[in-house]
């Protein structure tokens, strides 16, 4: 019996993993429904339109916590609430065996982590599937600020 179940992921086309092309299926340990494909469609569309506002007024080539504050500012402009460096607590068998501290959550419902990385790599991608899965969450982004062109990639479990 296979016990991979699948994961939406949604990017913004640069993606330039085979497995990560937009629109593509890849595996994880978390079950797709379809009906929550899209979930917070409208809030994770203004999330994005927030970055690229950020990205196009600072450009590229900062350190990530500059983009992450002026995307917090920028959010709360829009009257969305914003947590910044969000911690969750990690339990194995039941004890309490750490924290995770997640770069942004909007709203009570998306994930946000933020980056300034030449590429996008599958650790990043693991990183924010583990904040979604420690904290309960649905729907993340992963936006990377380190190129003339803003990337990004929309994930829901």
């Amino acid at each position: 019996m296979n016990t991979d179940k699948k994961i939406w992921l949604e990017t913004d086309g640069t993606a330039n993993n085979s497995c990560c092309k937009q629109g593509a299926y890849v595996t994880a340990r978390t079950r797709l429904i379809n009906e929550k494909q899209f979930l917070y469609k409208e809030l994770t569309a203004e999330i994005i339109k927030s970055a690229f506002n950020v990205h196009n007024t600072l450009g590229c080539g900062l350190l990530e916590k500059v983009y992450e504050n002026s995307l917090a500012v920028e959010l709360g402009l829009r009257k969305k609430s914003v947590c910044l460096q969000k911690e969750f607590r990690v339990f194995y068998k039941d004890r309490d065996v750490g924290v995770y501290y997640a770069d942004m959550v909007v709203d009570d419902k998306v994930v946000i982590e933020i980056k300034a990385v030449e590429d996008l790599k599958n650790v990043h991608r693991a990183q924010l599937l583990n904040y979604l899965r420690i904290s309960g969450l649905k729907v993340g982004l992963l936006i990377n600020f380190a190129h003339p062109k803003l990337n990004y990639e929309r994930f829901a479990i």
